[in-house]
This record gives C-alpha cells, structure tokens and sequence, in this order.
C-alpha cells in the first residue's frame, strides 16, 4: 500500500449533490481496499482558465493509502464522471 493524494475540481452544484459526488469517490476507495486519511472540501474556487465554458469549481483533496489497482480504477471513474472537471493523483513522497 502507498500513500496517494487525489485532488479533483467538481462542476459547481449544489451543496448536496457536491456531498454525493465526494461520498462516492471515497466510497469506491474504501470498496478497493483502500484507507482514507482525510478528505479536505476546499470549496468554491475560481480558475485560472475556463474549463467547459466554466470559471468556477469546487475543488476536492483526498489523502489515502491504497494499491495500484485500486488506484487504477479511481483514475477510470474519474475519467467517465461528467461532474469531475479536472483531476490529478499523486503518490506522496516522490
């Protein structure tokens, strides 16, 4: 197990469906064996370019212990999620 950290940008929705969307993700990291140190909710934030005709997202950074493969599929599911406009996971440490 590695030591990860997820920061992604959600398209900004209401409170409740922003709450669904980072329960997910952090379901499917528990679902794939992984434990999860702490999922920090930045909030809205501007960016610095637009992405989709937006200028806003609410930014998500969770850190977590996992395998490769459950890193894999976070990855996956990101990738189709039409709410995630940005993401990047990084291994901590390097």
């Amino acid at each position: 197990m590695n030591n990860y950290e997820v920061m992604y940008i959600v398209k900004p929705v209401e409170e409740d469906a922003y709450d669904a969307i980072v329960k997910k993700f952090d379901d499917l990291l528990v679902a794939n064996g992984a434990t999860i140190e702490k999922t920090d909710k930045w909030g809205k934030k501007h960016l610095a370019y637009p992405i989709q005709d937006l200028n806003e997202g609410l930014y998500v950074l969770t850190t977590f212990a996992a395998a490769p493969a459950a890193v894999k599929e976070l990855d996956r599911v990101m990738r189709i999620t039409d709410d995630i406009l940005r993401h990047m996971i990084t291994r901590k440490g390097e």
